[in-house]
C-alpha cells in the first residue's frame, strides 16, 4: 500500500465516525459500507458504557468527534508532510510493532496504531482490558474499506511474541517492568503524566469556564487533564468555583460521586484543609497527581521562577494551559482536542517508528 492509499483509507474512517453525534447520529450514503457496521457502531457506543463503567456515551462520542477533527486529508497531509525525507530513506523492511495499550479513556491508544499502520508497517495490538471493544471494531472497518490491512492489523490477548519493536503505556510500575521486559528491543515506554493550568486572576469567566472541560472531560482519567493549578499568592478562588458551577451535574454520575465522596473522607480525615464546592475538591498540594475529583494547587512568586520549575518537573507534565504565560502551552479548553502532531509525552512516534531498524 502507498503512503496516499493509507491516508485514503483513514480519512473515510474519518467520514464514517462523523455520522455519530450525542445529538443525533445520521447516516450518510456516501459513506462505504454503512449497512454493515452503522447500526452495530451505534449500539457499541451505547454498550460502552457496560464494558467500562466511566465510558458513558458522550465521553465515547466527544472522543469519536476528536478523531473526526483530526481524520483529514488536510490534517493528515500536514502532519505527515515534515517527514517526507525519512519515508523516503525508511527501511523498506516491514516491522511488526507491539502495542500494548491504555484504557483509561476512548481510543486512548488509536494514535500509536494510526503511527503504526501509516508508516507502513504491522500492528500486533494488546488492547487494555478496560477499552477491549472500540479499536477492534474500527480496525474492522479499515479492512472493509481495504483488504490489505488484513494482514497488516493483530489483535493478541495472551503473550506477545514475535516483534520488532515496542510501544507500550502504563503507569510508573508497569513502566519499569516493560524497561526491563523490553530491554532488548527498540521501544517508546510511556508513564504517567499530568497536565497542569497556570492562572494569574485575570482570567475571564469563558477561560475559567473553558478550564474546567480540561477538569471533567472524561471525568479527570486522562494524563491531558488538568489535575494541578499554579496561581499567584493571594489568589481568591471565588471566580474560579464560580466558573466550575457549570460542570455540577457531574456529581450525579455514581462513580464519579463515590470517588468525590471517599476522597473527600480520606482528606478529611488527615485533617488537610479544602475548598470544596460540593463536587470538586481543591486542596493545596505539591504533587501534579490529584485523585479524581480533586485538583491541587500551589502558590508562585514569579512567572519566571514557575517557568524553570516547570522545566525541571518536564517529565511529569503532559501538557501546559495558560494564556500564552509560558512556551507550546494549550488554550483552556484545549486539551482533550490534540492534534495528530501533538505527541504524548514530546516523543516522536513517527519518527520512531521511521528509523528504528
Amino acid at each position: 500500500m502507498t503512503l496516499e492509499t493509507k491516508k485514503s483509507v483513514f480519512v473515510e474512517l474519518g467520514n464514517f465516525l462523523s455520522q455519530f453525534s450525542e445529538t443525533g447520529s445520521i447516516q450518510k450514503s456516501s459513506v462505504l459500507h454503512n449497512d454493515i457496521f452503522f447500526d452495530d457502531f451505534e449500539k457499541l457506543i451505547h454498550l460502552s458504557q457496560s464494558h467500562n463503567g466511566w465510558y458513558t456515551p458522550e465521553q465515547v462520542y466527544f472522543s469519536i468527534q476528536s478523531w473526526v477533527e483530526a481524520l483529514t486529508e488536510e490534517n493528515l497531509e500536514k502532519w505527515l508532510s515534515k517527514y517526507k525525507e525519512e519515508f523516503t530513506q525508511a527501511d523498506k523492511k516491514e516491522k511488526t510493532v507491539a502495542l500494548i495499550l491504555a484504557g483509561n479513556i476512548p481510543l486512548v491508544g488509536f494514535h500509536d496504531f494510526l503511527s503504526v499502520i501509516i508508516t507502513g508497517n504491522k500492528a500486533l495490538i494488546k488492547t487494555s482490558s478496560n477499552d477491549q471493544h472500540l479499536l477492534p471494531f474500527l480496525a474492522k472497518y479499515l479492512i472493509s474499506v481495504d483488504e490489505n490491512l488484513k494482514d497488516k492489523i493483530i489483535f493478541v490477548e495472551g503473550k506477545l511474541e514475535n516483534f520488532d519493536a515496542v510501544i507500550a503505556t502504563g503507569n510508573n510500575n508497569t513502566a519499569r517492568y516493560f524497561e526491563y521486559y523490553f530491554k532488548d528491543k527498540p521501544s517508546i515506554i510511556r508513564k504517567n503524566r499530568n497536565s497542569a493550568a497556570i492562572l494569574t486572576g485575570k482570567e475571564t469567566n469563558e477561560e475559567l469556564e473553558n478550564l474546567g472541560e480540561d477538569i471533567f472531560r472524561y471525568f479527570g482519567l486522562g494524563c491531558r487533564n488538568v489535575s494541578k493549578l499554579f496561581v499567584p499568592k493571594g489568589y481568591s478562588f471565588d471566580a474560579f468555583f464560580q466558573a466550575m458551577f457549570k460542570y455540577q451535574d457531574v456529581i450525579h454520575y455514581e462513580k464519579y460521586a463515590n470517588n468525590y465522596d471517599y476522597n473527600k473522607a480520606v482528606f478529611l480525615m488527615s485533617n488537610f484543609k479544602l475548598l470544596d464546592n460540593g463536587f470538586l475538591t481543591i486542596k493545596e498540594d505539591a504533587s501534579y497527581a490529584s485523585p479524581i475529583s480533586s485538583v491541587f494547587y500551589e502558590y508562585y512568586q514569579n512567572l519566571e521562577e514557575l517557568e524553570k520549575r516547570l522545566e525541571n518537573d518536564s517529565e511529569q507534565i503532559q501538557c501546559i494551559v495558560s494564556s500564552n504565560l509560558t512556551p507550546n502551552s494549550i488554550k483552556f479548553g484545549e486539551t482533550q482536542k490534540p492534534q495528530l502532531w501533538d505527541y504524548a509525552d514530546n516523543v516522536d512516534t513517527i519518527t520512531f517508528l521511521l528509523t528504528t531498524k
